[in-house]
C-alpha cells in the first residue's frame, strides 16, 4: 500500500502559521526559576540537552538549549512546532509545549530518554545482536512512515539521534528535527560528508537511505563507506553487486549477510531514489536471519572477549581505589 504525502507546500504552510502563532506568546525567564538542572544529557553544533525537573510539578523532562547568537529564531520554533504537533508516534520524540527564551539561549521541553543514544550500545566492530537490531528498525520504520505520511522527511537519521527509553533498546525515540524538510524539497547533493548522506539532491529517499546504513552500522559496527556521492564507483559497485550470483558476486563488505539481508539493503541503498524503497518495506524482511550463522557467532565470540576485558579491567580499578 502506497503512503500518500501532503503536498510540500502545505505541509511548510501548516508548520509556518503554527511558527507565527507560538512567537507571540514567546516568552523570557530564568531557567532556574522554574527548573532544577539535573545533569547534561547531550550535546552539538546545535547546543546541548539537559536533564532537568519541573519545580512545581516535579516532571522530569530533556531541555534543548541552542544558544541565542548562532540560532535563527524561525528555525528553532520550527523544530519545536514539528516535534510538538507532528510527533505523536510512541517512537518520535515528543516537545512537551514549554518553550521559552534566557537572556543567553532560546529553549524547548522534550520528553526525556534517560539510557543515552544507540550511538553508546553499539560495539565499534562488532555491532549489536541481531535480535536488538531488528527491534530497534521495526519501531524507526513505523515512526518514520508517519512523519512521512505527515509530509516531512527526517534527513537526519543517524545512532546519535535515536534515544533510549530503555537499556535493552526495547523502545527507541527518534529525535532531533532541526535538518527536517517538507517531503519534495530540493536540498545540495551533499549536506555532510558521512555514509548516511545519500547521493542526491532529492530528499524523498534520504531516510530510507540512512536507514539502511543504520542497519549496516548496528549489524558490524562499522560503516560500508565513509561518504557518499553521486559519482562514487564504490556506491555503485556495493549497491549493485549484492546479488550472490556467479556472474555477479556479492560486494565484500556484504559478505557477512545473507540473501534476505543483501535483499533488504538492495531496497533501501538503491543509487536511484526514485527506486528505492519505503521506510515501511524493511517490516517484510523481519524475522528471518540477516547475518550468516558463523558471522553471528563470530561476533558472540568477540562479545564475549570484550566483556571479559572490561571485567577485569573493572576488577583492577576497583582493586586501585581500595589500595589507596
Amino acid at each position: 500500500m502506497s503512503v500518500m504525502f501532503p503536498s510540500p507546500k502545505a505541509a511548510t504552510r501548516l508548520l509556518d502559521e503554527m511558527c507565527h502563532l507560538t512567537v507571540q506568546s514567546f516568552t523570557s525567564l530564568e531557567t532556574s526559576d522554574h527548573f532544577q538542572v539535573v545533569k547534561m544529557l547531550g550535546e552539538g553544533s546545535y547546543g546541548k540537552v539537559m536533564l532537568a525537573v519541573h519545580r512545581k510539578r516535579g516532571t522530569p523532562m530533556a531541555l534543548k538549549f541552542f544558544p541565542r547568537d548562532s540560532t535563527n529564531l524561525f528555525s528553532f520554533l520550527r523544530e519545536y512546532n514539528l516535534s510538538l504537533s507532528f510527533c505523536t508516534h510512541p517512537s518520535l520524540t515528543k516537545a512537551l509545549g514549554i518553550v521559552f527564551s534566557t537572556p543567553t539561549h532560546y529553549v524547548f521541553a522534550q520528553q526525556a530518554s534517560l539510557f543515552g543514544d544507540l550511538y553508546d550500545v553499539i560495539v565499534p566492530e562488532v555491532g549489536v545482536e541481531e535480535d536488538c537490531v531488528q527491534r530497534v528498525v521495526s519501531q524507526l520504520s513505523s515512526a518514520l512512515t508517519h512523519l512521512h505520511s505527515l509530509g516531512f522527511v527526517h534527513r537526519d537519521v543517524k545512532p546519535e539521534n535515536i534515544f533510549l527509553v530503555d537499556a535493552a533498546c526495547r523502545w527507541v525515540k527518534l529525535g532531533d528535527f532541526g535538518m527536517a524538510k517538507a517531503t519534495g524539497t530540493k536540498v545540495p547533493g551533499v549536506w555532510y560528508s558521512s555514509a548516511y548522506c545519500t547521493p542526491e539532491a532529492e530528499i524523498v529517499g534520504t531516510d530510507c537511505w540512512a536507514l539502511g546504513i543504520l542497519i549496516y552500522a548496528m549489524l558490524t559496527g562499522s560503516l560500508p563507506w565513509t561518504e557518499t556521492a553521486s559519482d562514487d564507483r564504490s556506491l555503485d559497485e556495493g549497491t549493485r553487486n549484492l546479488n550472490k550470483k556467479k556472474s555477479n558476486p556479492v560486494a565484500p563488505q556484504f559478505a557477512y549477510f545473507t540473501p534476505l539481508a543483501c535483499s533488504l539493503f538492495q531496497a533501501l541503498l538503491h543509487p536511484q531514489p526514485g527506486l528505492r524503497g519505503r521506510p515501511d518495506d524493511v517490516l517484510g524482511y523481519l524475522g528471518g536471519d540477516w547475518l550468516w550463522k558463523k558471522e553471528k557467532l563470530r561476533l558472540e565470540e568477540e562479545r564475549k572477549r570484550i566483556k571479559g576485558r572490561e571485567v577485569i579491567r573493572n576488577g583492577k580499578e576497583r582493586q586501585g581505589r581500595v589500595e589507596r
